[in-house]
């Protein structure tokens, strides 16, 4: 699995047994410094594998790209000790670079995307993809198995145990597009978003992002932001992810486990 993974030897306590000594696997995590063309944007704490695309992915929700064109390359460091955790962006012809105002104040956590934004008006990012138009409908039925269909997927989660996992669906087909792990969920969804942006998928009208954990107010944010109609969690939204959902005509569904649900917005596109 490469840097993916680490392994380190651990001491197993089980009462009423003796202690066993063995080599436990460990979901790599490792700061990724994100650069445009040159000039330091961001450092989030992510597991390797997949860099390009959370480059591409949270240039998309920070709204710098919104589109292929916009997006022209992307290169780690060439040098040094961290030449592997150090992504360069080049952007399209005529695309202006960041706003300074996006720039990080300090790093994200690997638990929080959101951290050294300057205010919540920077959070509440316009996007160039309205997702209320999208007239897609769901299948409650089709919905229902697309938890499970995450979980199978997860690979590096089987070895570990610690890692989010993000996937985006055909809503009507019922296709997994892509499916991406990270010791965060927001990086998590940063390589979904990032794939389809450089897979001219953007936006990402008619399908279903589906994420591990719960529905923070970020990931209806990135959904929106990549058009993505429909986001849907195993856990719980909070408060303010629900608000935007609704503000934004997004479908938002959490604690999808077996044959139940939740819709918290956006119900006249579950039948």
């Amino acid at each position: 699995m490469g840097r993916v993974t680490a392994r380190r030897q651990v001491r197993r306590v089980v009462l009423g047994e003796p202690t066993v000594t063995t080599v436990d696997t460990l979901a790599a995590e490792e700061p990724l410094e994100i650069r445009v063309g040159g000039t330091p944007l961001a450092i989030t704490m992510r597991t390797p594998g997949h860099d390009f695309e959370l480059a591409a992915g949270f240039l998309a929700s920070e709204g710098v790209v919104s589109e292929p064109g916009h997006y022209a390359s992307a290169t780690y460091c060439t040098s040094g000790p961290q030449r592997y955790n150090i992504v360069d962006v080049s952007l399209g012809e005529g695309v202006p670079p960041p706003d300074p105002s996006l720039a990080r104040a300090f790093y994200t956590t690997s638990s929080c995307g959101l951290c050294g934004k300057a205010s919540i008006d920077a959070v509440r990012t316009r996007s160039r993809h309205p997702v209320a138009d999208d007239p897609v409908t769901l299948e409650a039925a089709l919905l229902a198995t697309f938890p499970d269909r995450l979980r199978e997927g997860q690979e590096v989660f089987d070895k570990t145990g610690g890692l989010h996992a993000a996937g985006l669906f055909d809503a009507v087909t019922g296709e997994l597009l892509v499916l991406r792990e990270d010791v965060g969920r927001h990086n998590a969804v940063d390589k979904v978003v990032g794939w389809a942006l450089m897979n001219d998928r953007l936006p990402a009208r008619g399908t279903v992002l589906m994420v591990s954990g719960r529905a923070s107010f970020e990931l209806v944010q990135k959904a929106v932001m990549a058009g993505i109609p429909v986001l849907a969690a195993v856990s719980a939204p909070s408060s303010l992810a629900a608000e935007l959902a609704e503000e934004s005509g997004l479908t938002l569904i959490g604690f999808l486990r077996g044959s139940s649900m939740v819709v918290y917005a956006g119900h006249q596109r579950l039948s």
